[in-house]
C-alpha cells in the first residue's frame, strides 16, 4: 500500500482490492492488518498535530476476531491501548484511541456494541493498571469480569511495543497457576453453545424475526472450537491470540486437537464462500439456509458436531485436571 493519508483514501482503497483477498483467509487477514494499521497511523499524526507526541511508549492491540486473526469480509473494532508510563497520560491516550474508533469507522469497521475500544477507560490503561485490572478481573470472577478477561487474552499489538501485551498475559498466567479453580469458572463462562443442529440431524435456524431462516454462525459453529483451544492455551501459557497458532502450539500437549483442526480450517473457508458478498458485519455472521445445497448442509452440521465434541472433551480434561 502506498502511503494513504486520510480516511476517506483508505476506505476507497479497501473497496478497490478487497474483492482480490476475499476468498483467501490469510491474505484476508493480512489485508485487514495493513488496513488497520494504516487507519492507526493517520489517526496517530492527527493526535500528534493537535496534542503533540505520545507522552509515553504504548502498544496499540487488537482483540475479537481481529486478535485471532479470524475475520472475515467485514468485522467490527475490538482494541486497546497499553502504556508505560506512571505518569497521567491516560487523557492523551483515550483522546488517541477515540481518534482511532473514528477513523476505523469511517474507513469501514462498525464500533463495538460493548464498547471494546480504545476510546474507553477500561480498555486504555498503564501497564500497572492493566496488571492490577487483571487481577480484579480474576478475583471478583464474574461472569462479567470473566468475558473481559477472556476477550483481553485474545490479543495481539499490531503497533507499538508487543512485550507489554506478553507481560500483561504473564501475569495472568501466574494467577491461574496459583488459584486452578479459575479455570473450572472460565470453562462456565463459555459453556452455553447455541445450538445448530437438532436432534433428528437437521439445522436449526432462526425462527423469529430479521433472523429468521439464518444460521448464527458465530454461535452456534465458530464459539466452540475458539472457546475449546482458547481454554487448553490458557492452561498452557500458551499466549498466541489466532485460534489456527494455539492448534499448532497445542498438538504436542494434546494430541486429540489436531484431528478437528482441519474442522476449523473448513469452517473458516465456508464463512469466507458463503458470505464473501456480504454487505456489512451483521450479514457476515448468518447465512440463509435456503441458500445451502443438501452437500453444503451437510458440511456445515459436520463442523457444527465436531465444534461441540472438541469442548465436550477440552471441558472434561479441565475438569478433571483442575478440579479440588
Amino acid at each position: 500500500m502506498r502511503v494513504l493519508k486520510s480516511y476517506v483514501e483508505l476506505r476507497q482503497w479497501r473497496v478497490r482490492n478487497l474483492n482480490a483477498v476475499s476468498t483467501d483467509h490469510r491474505r484476508l487477514n493480512l489485508f485487514h492488518d495493513e488496513l488497520i494499521k494504516a487507519t492507526v497511523q493517520v489517526a496517530m499524526e492527527k493526535v500528534r498535530g493537535e496534542c503533540g507526541d505520545p507522552p509515553a511508549p504504548f502498544a496499540f492491540f487488537l482483540m475479537g476476531s481481529a486478535g485471532r486473526f479470524e475475520q472475515s469480509v467485514w468485522s467490527d473494532q475490538d482494541h486497546g491501548i497499553i502504556y508505560d508510563s506512571s505518569d497521567n497520560c491516560q487523557t492523551y491516550f483515550l483522546t488517541l484511541g477515540a481518534e482511532i474508533s473514528h477513523g476505523l469507522t469511517l474507513v469501514g469497521y462498525e464500533r463495538c456494541e460493548g464498547m471494546v475500544m480504545a476510546s474507553n477507560p477500561l480498555w486504555c490503561q498503564s501497564i500497572h493498571a492493566w496488571k492490577v485490572q487483571i487481577l480484579d478481573w480474576l478475583t471478583e470472577a464474574s461472569w462479567q469480569s470473566l468475558r473481559h478477561f477472556l476477550t483481553l487474552f485474545d490479543s495481539r499489538v499490531l503497533i507499538g511495543e508487543a512485550d507489554y501485551l506478553n507481560k500483561l498475559k504473564n501475569k495472568a498466567f501466574t494467577i491461574l497457576q496459583h488459584q486452578p479453580e479459575l479455570y473450572l469458572r472460565l470453562v462456565e463462562n463459555v459453556d452455553f453453545i447455541k445450538k445448530g443442529v437438532g436432534v433428528f440431524g437437521q439445522l436449526l435456524p432462526e425462527q423469529h424475526g430479521e433472523k429468521a431462516g439464518n444460521i448464527q454462525l458465530k454461535q452456534t459453529a465458530f464459539f466452540p472450537y475458539v472457546n475449546a483451544i482458547r481454554l487448553l492455551a490458557l492452561k498452557e501459557r500458551i499466549g498466541c491470540s489466532s485460534t489456527l497458532s494455539r492448534f499448532k502450539e497445542l498438538q504436542p500437549i494434546y494430541p486429540f486437537v489436531k484431528g478437528f483442526e482441519g474442522d476449523f480450517i473448513q469452517l473458516l473457508e465456508f464463512r469466507l464462500y458463503f458470505r464473501k458478498d456480504a454487505k456489512s458485519y451483521k450479514e457476515v455472521q448468518l447465512i440463509p439456509i435456503d441458500t445451502l445445497s443438501r452437500v453444503n448442509k451437510q458440511e456445515l452440521k459436520q463442523v457444527i458436531k465436531r465444534g461441540h465434541k472438541l469442548f465436550s472433551e477440552t471441558k472434561t480434561i479441565v475438569e478433571k485436571e483442575c478440579s479440588p
